[in-house]
């Protein structure tokens, strides 16, 4: 029916926005020269300029934008409402009592916001205002970054940053190419070669670069990392010369120009336009679960609230229908009173009312919690165990906003290269016809003192197994693309210095050929240069031997294997070929195939990286051959791809295996026990990385996310070539299902021992595929649901070539799923940052790669193995603190307000206040606020120690436990129960009014004030009943609050003060406490109130304990050795201490030499009867009462004040 929307949104933005906004592609000129006249048109488009913006406020829009987030709060738009209502209307208490917090309120948080993002505004400022050289007619000046325009040509340097998306024009070299390092975009610290188009390579000074005349058209920005598409129009004396550009010309902002003196480029995408900026998500506010819970619990206040105001009102107008009641002879109305409709007395009367119990709604509440957050994140800035020596770094809170959402974690997504792993390949071992050489142990061709003992070393191989071995040696100096630089010092690569011999290092795409490479060299032979054709390599007699280059047969991830052919000094043709070992084992016709099989296998299971090497002898006709059959595949035009694979395939076969090589990607130190500890702590661990699928599943093995009985289910491209993607995943389905019978594996992650463990790897391309919306009619809607439903099933995740976008998309469809989990994702590069921005929880690691992550996360941590800490402990504590808090609020307030709504009825609802205003204003802001503040920051309610022991204990407040509706109804009811016991308890006890010693009778305020005083100690005392953790500063805030309380009401009432315009506290409180009666009242009612809490937590922690209760009852047992004596801890310790114990040790020595033990000690970890498997059960068994308790364990709340 007409024009669809998006033809319509063109137009509008086509004609209504500008065109530079809506053309396809865009026109760059170089230098800013205008093309030759004739030859185009020069239209010069609008660019933004190279400012990056993380920040959220500026100067301008602070105020607006911080008071529209701060009043979209429940809380502070009532009370401003509440505020307003007391300034338009007569009200029974003063506009002060609200309008003070609600200021002190906004105030704080906008300070502590504002705070926040002038770091940021900080950080942003350094990269912007970095300098960057410039070419201006023919010189090279000084620019700020952010001053950079598209169009200027850049002059970059050795290991500097490119400051924007760049086209390389020319560099050092004399072959027009730059080495470049993209850690920071997609975690690889490997060099990738970029290249020069050939007519601007040989413009080498800023003179001959100033000459260059040319335009370049390319699209527009957009977020693909590896895809760009233009061309370049270089104007020559005659016809313009095309050349196409594509990503290998494109180098990208944030990545490291490596082992090239300096380049220069011109700039094409700027600021928020660069591919990585757009790789960014948009900062939005994110919200705690605990925040939601107390806006929830806000509703139901304010309906009790407006339950209360319009039963009062109704109850006025029933009372006053008695004229004698109404217009009692010593308060007559006036006549403007009389002549008002009914309706509107009946509404400005319930305004009143809503006044008048206002403080049920906590707006004090909010202040605590800001300052609890932010004085709390300190704690994570000052713990000295998530301090990293090495990097000279501590831990970094760039959002207080979220700290209890640490302890409700469900899901964590991580990257694998910097964040897992070290980034650092380690050359373990290599397998020669079985024989097995360590470089720590063989060195140089001899054993070294210690090695004998170490198994499967065959330290004296015969004649004919020396020559192979010295063959698979030269195999390893030959096969690869690594090159050689003639320095010793390059930040973040390592050094190949070897004895002194010789001060070059390698460098290479391939972070594990380096690792083979320095390998070879520990063990005898140096691969030294590649000289005009001819490699160069030093053999263990230190004699060159000189090979001849003839082809390079290039790794692809399809072959999965790459050659080379090199002519030996004696005239030999050898084909080398070095690949995994299902791509190379089926092309072998000889060899110890067996031997050698089982090695590869037995590394695999270490989670090492392994490589078969093999080789094949050419006769001069055959070389013939070769050269012919590559010579016709490399020149066609059509289907080069495809015609070179098959040249390939028919040239590398009927190789001879000569052995296995071993690599690490060193895991960084204790991940292994971290993601075991988040496993154990109910927490589902997910990794997302650009590396492909054998790198990272091999490294998920290492690190234990995947273990040797784990069953693992592919949804990979190769796949999905052979069946159809709905095929699979049905299939995938079904095979998880048939197991689990329905259930999802939380309901019984503990049991797993019993079931078979799944793990899930899936590829960028597929994930596109699932993720791509449904054609009608199809099937592919419900893609989603059946690969969540997978998910949720498989006890670890593996998702590979991730693009930045992608691993967003896999955090926000958890986020979406129908649990609603608590998500949090860790990284370290820039390609980690929308994932990070897009969880509920962002944490960055202080890595190699930049600071990108650090700056948009909500945290930040040196290493890896800190985040257990973060989550088991740190996140475990300001959970239990923040839910004690809001919980508590609500029970003191509740206890504060019922009273006067019960008073009402005893004073002809009149609106008459039971406190006086001074009371009013104090109880939040000053009386009840310090302590349960106090307590929201040090309460500890089970050691340190055992929380980090036990990651069980991290599922006792999963899911939000402790602010469910049951608890919060809980508190709810004492606080009725409270309040009734002081009001009917004072009012009974005072029935035959009292007279104190001199004939005095009580009156209105000192019944008041008997209540209020009653008050202020029962919620104190109740807050000192859940304190676990005492510390003076406890002693002195609880009792210095309840001191000052009692200082200030003998002041109050002890002096006529000028500024008061009544004086109706004058010696109230000294009449009351002169009275016996009085105190013993004061003692019977807070008794009354706290006894029934007392004796149901007895009751409950005697019958139904939770874990946390028990850990806390054996620990105050045997005075905080807990992990000595327990059967719980000791059913726990042993299994895991011994364990990871000897897991870190076999991760420390490279030579593996333990393969069996190693092998009891998986099984022994999947049957040990340890604590993990025990508490569940009996959780299991009685999980209702468990829900019921979650109170119990909280551990006190804090208070607010106003």
């Amino acid at each position: 029916m007409g024009m669809d929307f998006s033809t319509l949104r063109t137009l509008i933005s086509r004609y209504c926005v500008g065109e530079e906004n809506w053309v396809d592609s865009r026109t760059i000129y170089i230098g800013h020269k205008e093309p030759p006249p004739g030859t185009e048109a020069f239209i010069q488009q609008r660019f933004p300029d190279n400012r990056i913006v993380s920040s959220k406020y500026t100067f301008w829009n602070f105020i607006p934008k911080n008071m529209f987030e701060q009043f979209r709060r429940v809380a502070n738009f009532y009370f401003l409402i509440i505020f307003l209502v007391q300034l338009i209307i007569d009200t029974p208490t003063s506009p002060v009592t609200s309008g003070l917090p609600l200021f002190f309120v906004i105030t704080v948080t906008a300070i502590k916001q504002g705070y926040e993002d002038w770091l940021r505004h900080k950080a942003d400022n350094a990269v912007n205002q970095c300098s960057v050289h410039v070419v201006h007619h023919g010189k090279v000046v000084r620019k700020q970054s952010r001053k950079l325009r598209v169009g200027d040509v850049v002059l970059v340097k050795e290991d500097e940053t490119f400051p924007c998306d760049l086209i390389l024009l020319s560099s050092s070299r004399d072959d027009g190419t730059c080495f470049v390092t993209t850690a920071s975009l997609d975690g690889e610290s490997s060099h990738k070669t970029y290249y020069a188009v050939q007519e601007t390579k040989a413009y080498n000074t800023e003179k001959e670069v100033d000459t260059i005349h040319a335009t370049i058209e390319c699209e527009q920005p957009q977020p693909d990392l590896y895809k760009f598409v233009g061309r370049i129009n270089i104007y020559m004396t005659n016809e313009p010369v095309a050349r196409p550009l594509g990503s290998e010309n494109l180098l990208l902002r944030g990545a490291t120009l490596k082992n090239t003196e300096y380049i220069y480029a011109v700039v094409i995408y700027t600021g928020m336009e660069t591919k990585m900026a757009l790789n960014y998500q948009s900062k939005s506010q994110k919200r705690s679960a605990v925040e939601k819970s107390m806006n929830a619990y806000l509703v139901v206040y304010l309906c009790i609230l407006i339950s209360k105001a319009l039963i009062n009102t109704a109850l006025k107008y029933v009372w006053q229908s008695d004229p004698n009641k109404d217009e009692p002879f010593y308060n007559q109305k006036t006549e403007v009173e009389r002549q008002r409709h009914v309706l509107i007395r009946a509404f400005t009367d319930f305004l009143a009312f809503m006044v008048l119990f206002n403080y049920i709604i906590p707006v004090s509440m909010y202040v605590t919690v800001e300052m609890q957050k932010f004085l709390g994140s300190y704690f994570i800035m000052w713990d000295d165990e998530m301090f990293d020596e090495e990097l000279g770094e501590r831990a970094v809170v760039n959002t207080s906003d979220l700290n209890e959402e640490l302890g409700q974690v469900e899901y964590v997504f991580t990257d694998k290269t910097g964040t897992l792993t070290e980034n650092n390949m380690e050359f373990i071992e290599c397998c020669v016809d079985g024989h097995v050489y360590v470089p720590h142990a063989i060195c140089n061709g001899q054993v070294m003192p210690g090695a004998a003992g170490m198994d499967m070393i065959d330290s004296s191989p015969g004649p004919a197994a020396r020559e192979h071995e010295e063959l698979f040696f030269r195999a390893l100096c030959l096969c690869h693309t690594v090159q050689v630089k003639e320095e010793d010092t390059v930040d973040g690569i390592k050094h190949g210095i070897h004895q002194g011999k010789s001060t070059s290092f390698y460098i290479s795409s391939s972070p594990d050929e380096v690792a083979l490479v320095e390998g070879m060299k520990r063990l005898g032979f140096t691969y030294l240069r590649l000289k005009d054709g001819q490699m160069e390599i030093l053999n263990r007699e230190d004699e060159v031997e000189k090979f001849e280059l003839l082809e390079v047969l290039t790794f692809d991830s399809v072959r999965r294997r790459m050659s080379v052919i090199v002519k030996a000094s004696t005239g030999e043709v050898y084909l080398f070929c070095k690949g995994a070992d299902s791509s190379i084992f089926p092309r072998v016709i000889s060899g110890k195939v067996d031997q050698v099989r089982a090695r590869v296998e037995q590394n695999a299971v270490e989670g090492l990286r392994t490589l078969c090497v093999a080789y094949r002898s050419l006769s001069p006709e055959q070389y013939e051959e070769v050269f012919q059959l590559l010579n016709r595949a490399k020149l066609a035009l059509q289907d080069r791809d495809k015609q070179l694979a098959e040249a390939y395939d028919l040239i590398e076969k009927d190789l001879i295996l000569l052995g296995a090589t071993a690599v690490e990607d060193r895991l960084q130190e204790k991940a292994a026990d971290t993601i075991e500890s988040l496993h154990k702590a109910g927490i589902k661990v997910w990794v997302l990385t650009g590396d492909k699928m054998e790198t990272a599943a091999a490294t998920c093995y290492a690190s234990k996310l995947f273990h040797r009985n784990t069953q693992i289910l592919e949804l990979t491209t190769k796949r999905t070539e052979e069946q159809s993607l709905h095929d699979v995943l049905f299939e995938l389905s079904r095979t998880v299902l048939r197991q689990h019978g329905g259930m999802t594996r939380d309901t019984f992650s503990e049991l797993s021992g019993d079931c078979t463990d799944y793990g899930l790897i899936i590829d960028g391309a597929t994930l596109s595929a699932v993720m791509r919306p449904g054609q009608e009619g199809s099937n592919s809607g419900n893609y989603k649901e059946k690969f969540l439903e997978i998910c949720r099933n498989c006890s670890a995740v593996l998702c590979c070539r991730m693009a930045p976008l992608q691993k967003a998309q896999i955090v926000k469809l958890i986020k979406a799923s129908e649990e609603h989990p608590i998500t949090l994702a860790i990284g370290d590069g820039a390609n980690d940052v929308s994932m990070i921005l897009e969880a509920h929880v962002g944490i960055g690691i202080m890595g190699k790669e930049g600071r990108q992550a650090v700056r948009n996360s909500d945290y930040a941590i040196p290493k890896f193995k800190h985040l257990k800490k973060m989550l088991l402990v740190h996140g475990h504590y300001y959970y239990i603190r923040i839910s004690e808090l809001v919980q508590y609020f609500f029970y003191k307030n509740v206890c504060f307000i019922f009273p006067q709504f019960l008073y009402q009825f005893f004073c002809g609802f009149s609106q008459q206040p039971l406190y006086d205003t001074a009371y009013l204003t104090l109880y939040n802001i000053s009386f009840t606020s310090l302590p349960i503040l106090l307590y929201s920051l040090i309460e500890q309610h089970i050691n340190m120690d055992i929380l980090k022991k036990d990651p069980c204990l991290y599922r006792d407040i999963a899911k939000n436990s402790l602010l469910r509706w049951p608890t919060f109804i809980y508190w709810t009811v004492l606080g009725v129960y409270d309040a009734i016991v002081m009001f009917f308890g004072a009012y009974f006890l005072f029935d035959n009014t009292t007279f104190t010693s001199n004939g005095q009778m009580f009156g209105n305020w000192t019944f008041g004030t008997l209540v209020f005083t009653v008050l202020v100690f029962t919620v104190t005392f109740k807050l000192a009943l859940d304190t676990h953790y005492w510390t003076w500063i406890n002693h002195f805030v609880i009792w210095g609050s309840l001191i000052f309380f009692v200082v200030f009401s003998l002041l109050w009432g002890g002096i006529i003060w000028p500024f008061l315009n009544y004086q109706r506290m004058y010696y109230v409180f000294m009449q009351m406490l002169s009275s016996g009666p009085a105190w013993l009242s004061i003692i019977l009612l807070i008794t009354a109130s706290l006894l029934p809490d007392v004796v149901k937590k007895v009751i409950w922690r005697t019958l139904w304990p939770t874990t946390t209760e028990r850990i806390q009852n054996a620990d105050k047992l045997y005075k905080g050795q807990l992990s000595e004596f327990t059967p719980l801890a000791s059913l726990h310790a042993p299994s895991k201490g011994s364990s990871h114990r000897r897991g870190s040790e076999n991760q420390r020595n490279p030579r593996r030499s333990e393969p069996f033990t190693k092998k009891v000690m998986f099984t022994r970890w999947q049957k040990a009867p340890d604590y993990c498997t025990f508490t569940p059960l009996l959780r299991f068994a009685d999980s209702s009462r468990h829900s019921r308790q979650g109170y119990n364990y909280s551990g006190a709340g804090p208070e607010t004040s106003v």
